[in-house]
């Protein structure tokens, strides 16, 4: 009987292991990346021939935080090569998630609320320094994005600076189809606290930091955090480093007072990667106006996300809208797309669809100029002005 018994608990403990490793994840990113079920999007032959001539770059895309094979064509979630490809995505930033706290909201969390991301980290069997490490957790995402390039060449290159850009686009204009992927990471707590640890993300490929996540942190205070504070020292110890890597700084999630600091101490090309706009969806997750026209001023740019939160309205045309709004109230020059793809958003559509919202800012009245702008060649100007040039 013990013997059956113990046999017994064995068959449950490997069940609710499978369960746990191989099933879970996959369920929860399913939950958490959802597509509205919707028909086809109606698509004129005139918007597929601007789709098609476009160059389209996308600020921020969390799809590394699970572990699907980006090089595969996934049933789940928003974004992977394949889809880049048939959305006609010239370069992507692919953005890691190292931490988030339990009960995530846009109005106020706490630092030492428990972090999601570590139970989802063990779920997925990353590496075991990565489960208690935040840096750990940054660099094993770009490792296995590394590794993609590396065993995709022809569909995914690696983009670190100035001069890879200019060639990925160069092969794009003679037919190459192949994606160009940055390193992100959503939050400077990726740091640990240790501004050595910026060298090492940096040789990982990273290449753009957003200094603040949904809490406070090292290097200062969080629009959704506890105290609304700015830059502390090391945070502005960080920018300056940021600033001579050629490194681009994100100011996405971070207080208004932290932004402003930020401003007052760079003159460099400054970005908000996913985002709305108050004055078109007034919550409190967009800036005030006055304060985007600022970022604006450096040469920089606003990613409009895709996401009801920040649009009022995630559907093309609710986009588009968003998106026409931006450019009457900070310039066409100053507008990019950041779509927060398998970022925990439910959109309109995947990233393989984008061709239904080139066709929504035409019928929104938009110019193919503003549209070539805002699709990619704005996104294109503010990197080749900050990555470094070799």
């Amino acid at each position: 009987m013990l013997k059956w018994i113990g046999r017994g608990a064995a068959i449950v403990v490997l069940v609710g292991a499978a369960v746990f490793f191989g099933v879970l994840p996959g369920l929860v990113e399913k939950g958490r990346n959802g597509v509205v079920e919707h028909d086809p999007y109606p698509v004129s032959d005139a918007a597929r021939d601007l789709h098609a001539r476009l160059v389209i770059g996308d600020w921020h895309a969390d799809s590394l935080l699970w572990n699907r094979n980006l090089l595969q064509r996934g049933s789940r979630g928003h974004v992977d090569i394949p889809r880049l490809a048939e959305g006609n995505v010239a370069v992507q930033v692919f953005t890691t998630v190292t931490k988030s706290p339990a009960g995530q909201n846009y109005d106020e969390n706490a630092t030492d609320a428990r972090d999601n991301i570590t139970l989802l980290a063990i779920a997925q069997l990353w590496p075991l320094k990565a489960w208690t490490n935040l840096t750990e957790r940054g660099l094993y995402m770009a490792e296995r994005m590394s590794a993609y390039a590396a065993k995709s060449p022809e569909t995914l290159r690696m983009i670190t600076s100035a001069a890879d850009l200019d060639r990925l686009l160069s092969d794009r204009a003679k037919g190459s189809k192949t994606v160009g992927a940055i390193m992100g990471a959503e939050g400077g707590h990726v740091l640990e606290g240790d501004i050595a640890n910026l060298a090492r993300l940096y040789d990982a490929g990273f290449r753009v930091i957003g200094l603040t996540h949904f809490f406070d942190n090292a290097l200062g205070g969080s629009l959704h955090g506890e105290k609304g504070h700015g830059l502390t020292d090391f945070g502005r110890d960080v920018v300056g480093e940021m600033v001579a890597r050629n490194m681009i700084i994100d100011l996405a999630h971070t207080s208004p007072q932290m932004a402003r600091d930020v401003l007052e101490m760079t003159d460099v090309p400054l970005i908000v990667s996913h985002t709305g706009l108050f004055s078109a969806c007034p919550v409190k997750r967009n800036f005030p106006d006055d304060l985007m026209r600022a970022i604006a001023a450096t040469g920089g740019v606003i990613g409009i996300g895709y996401w009801e939160d920040v649009t009022c309205d995630a559907t093309p045309a609710g986009i588009a809208r968003t998106i026409a709004a931006a450019v009457d109230v900070l310039g066409a020059e100053a507008v990019s797309l950041g779509s927060d793809f398998d970022g925990s958003v439910e959109t309109g559509f995947d990233t393989s669809e984008l061709a239904a919202l080139t066709q929504a800012l035409l019928d929104e009245g938009l110019s193919e100029d503003v549209i070539f702008a805002v699709m990619g060649g704005n996104m294109m100007r503010v990197l080749r002005a900050t990555l470094p040039p070799n």
